[in-house]
């Protein structure tokens, strides 16, 4: 292999570890992981009805959202990229499920929603620079919970945390 395919390689294999560490962010509540993938000048666009600011902001406001939630889970699949030197955008597409209680039922909410991103490596860093969430449908639903689970934490005493160190640190 030469040497623009290795590097395009590692690219890819960068950002998409920013797109993931995203997701145990939100899920673990990690706000300083999130705020680690936004460059500091990062801006975010989950749409005028949730969030439109930094990409700091919006880490602060969904970890504590989710913190008022049973449980919530963040999945992402089909990312594609467009790599132009030290620019690159990708689309990726995710799944969260959220579990809520109201009026003594449970629900899941679930949506389907994709990340259209724009990155750039500064300084020999991949970061975020933009972000729009663009949700394509959701649902509620009643649920019945199968067990009680108590062994996943939403916080840095996860047993994750024993295998893969802070990112953020």
């Amino acid at each position: 292999m030469d040497e623009q395919v290795l590097r395009e390689l590692a690219d890819r294999q960068a950002i998409s570890e920013l797109i993931y560490r995203y997701c145990r962010a939100v899920d673990r509540l990690d706000v300083k992981l999130g705020h680690s993938i936004w460059h500091e000048d990062g801006i975010a666009d989950y749409g005028g009805g949730f969030y439109q600011g930094s990409g700091t902001g919006v880490i602060d406001l969904i970890c504590a959202q989710h913190a008022k939630t049973l449980n919530h889970s963040h999945q992402v699949t089909n990312i594609l990229f467009h790599l132009d030197g030290d620019k690159a955008g990708s689309e990726a597409y995710v799944t969260a499920s959220i579990q809520v209680r109201r009026d003594e039922k449970l629900l899941l909410m679930t949506i389907w929603s994709r990340y259209v991103d724009e990155w750039s490596r500064r300084d020999g860093r991949w970061g975020l620079d933009r972000r729009i969430a663009i949700r394509d449908f959701d649902e509620v639903r009643e649920a019945t919970a199968m067990a009680e689970h108590d062994m996943g934490k939403r916080d840095r005493s996860d047993p994750s945390y024993n295998v893969l160190p802070a990112e953020a640190e």
